[in-house]
């Protein structure tokens, strides 16, 4: 395991020199929480597995997501929010660890955090460890979806006070899926379905319906009730009429250039394996595409239960909320689908926080942030001492004035076959390197001019520097490729 880091981050100027800026801002004399102690504030925390930003608070005119739109408009929602690993274990362990993947040791599904870092105090326990009653319903921990639907998966007994697994008739329906890739595992594969019966009766209903449950008979003491949805995950199973409120027309497959697969290493695809889409047509790639934002409809009315909740039960006051998609998702960009990608779609991911007593004149925010984050930034909100070794910073200066002065880049990283991949995202520029310090290829992106990160600059004379800068950081993040 790779010993923690102490990163030194660097703002770009003018694209090209880099500029040294301290690791952390200055820390306070000691946490305030939003509310006295004998108030103290909740946590209701929202996790979406697979959620990318086809959310209408993000810009896509199409999508149906007023619920998680209008929490968007309450609270701030980041615009360029960051995994630290696109694959659903080792972002969700980073995250709850408050630790990079590098650190850790988590770097894929089938690893257990708590054989690699035994003694982490995860971001659950350490409300537990303060007197908060904690509880999970649904996936939070890592779950093979949709595998371990209804039991435990690879969750950890230390962080939860309560624990649920709601098991609903999409278990159960698995064999009425439409299938486009046999080939594939069921937790893989291109396949959907238009289920019957209310929404109480899949398992994202029943996600909805116990956290409600909990939040009811809690309501009294302070809280960190975790939620975890598990679409827009495949297989994409949402309840018919979810299906009506999307457009086929709309669903579109990106383009791709002539001659595009051979302007960027292989490893930057290989996610994929069978290129381009896991070789679907392109009308069943474009079902796929309406199924998963019909699932994405679905959670939404189910967020929407919990906020009307949050609501009804008074705790709208004395309560944080988070909404948090574990990584981000392809839907056919680069001829990609699903995650484990370096690029835009599969490393962003949403984020909103909503905190009580915090006001701002504005609500989304274009800093750039990562998960590993969102950690010390609750612990901030509520008051609690966060271990000292976490590797994210608090977004509190951000909550409270989403425009302020924020230069930290974003580390990402992957490994998908046998090549892994490392990733710096900043203001203005995407630069992967693919292998050991770049010998399986490297790529360069100019988010200014170039948003689908279609124009490989990596081998432009002009970007020397900017890639002798950029190459920089990653040695800086990745003490074990200098």
């Amino acid at each position: 395991m790779i010993p923690l880091l102490s990163l030194a981050l660097f703002a770009l100027c003018n694209g090209a020199a880099v500029a040294e800026v301290p690791e952390k801002p200055p820390a306070a004399s000691s946490p305030k929480p939003l509310r006295q102690a004998q108030d103290r504030p909740n946590v209701l925390f929202i996790a979406v597995d697979d959620l990318n930003t086809r959310l209408g608070c993000y810009g896509v005119e199409q999508a149906s997501s007023p619920n998680i739109d209008q929490l968007a408009r309450e609270g701030v929602r980041f615009d360029r929010a960051y995994c630290q690993y696109p694959s659903c274990g080792p972002s969700r362990t980073s995250m709850l660890t408050g630790l990079r993947p590098q650190t850790t040791g988590m770097i894929n599904n089938r690893m257990s955090f708590r054989e690699l870092a035994p003694d982490a105090t995860t971001l659950p326990q350490l409300f537990l460890k303060n007197g908060y009653y904690t509880a999970r319903v649904g996936k939070i921990f890592h779950q093979r979806v949709p595998l371990d639907i209804g039991s435990d998966g690879a969750d950890d007994p230390a962080s939860w006070t309560e624990t649920v697994n709601p098991r609903g008739s999409d278990k159960d329906e698995e064999h009425l899926l439409t299938l486009y890739t046999p080939q594939l595992t069921i937790s893989n594969t291109m396949g959907y379905l238009q289920a019957n019966g209310t929404d109480d009766e899949q398992t994202d209903g029943l996600v909805a319906k116990e956290t409600i449950r909990l939040l009811k008979e809690n309501r009294e003491t302070p809280f960190f009730i975790a939620a975890g949805f598990y679409r827009p995950h495949i297989p994409y199973i949402a309840p018919k009429n979810y299906f009506k409120r999307h457009n086929f027309e709309e669903a579109q497959i990106p383009r791709m250039p002539a001659g595009y697969r051979d302007r960027v290493p292989a490893a930057a695809l290989s996610s994929t394996p069978e290129w381009p889409n896991f070789n679907t047509t392109e009308r069943q790639a474009r079902e796929c595409k309406l199924a998963y934002d019909a699932c994405i409809s679905f959670v939404d009315a189910q967020i929407g239960r919990l906020l009307a909740a949050v609501d009804e039960l008074g705790l709208r006051e004395n309560t944080i909320i988070v909404l948090w998609g574990d990584h981000g998702y392809h839907l056919g960009e680069h001829g990609l689908w699903r995650k484990n990608s370096l690029y835009e779609e599969s490393v962003r991911a949403p984020l909103i926080i909503r905190a009580p007593g915090i006001e701002s004149d504005h609500h989304d925010c274009e800093r750039i942030v990562e998960f590993v984050d969102i950690y010390p930034t609750l612990a901030d909100l509520t008051g609690l001492a966060p271990p000292d070794n976490l590797e994210g910073v608090s977004l509190r200066p951000l909550l409270e004035n989403p425009s302020a002065q924020w230069d930290r880049p974003a580390f990402i990283q992957t490994l998908f076959v046998d090549t892994p991949g490392y990733s710096v995202r900043t203001d203005r520029w995407r630069y992967v390197e693919w292998g050991d310090q770049g010998d399986q290829g490297t790529e360069l992106y100019d988010q200014k001019y170039d948003s689908t990160e279609m124009n490989n600059l990596a081998h432009s004379t002009a970007h020397a520097e900017t890639i002798r800068s950029l190459r920089g950081l990653i040695r800086t993040n990745w003490t074990d490729r200098n």
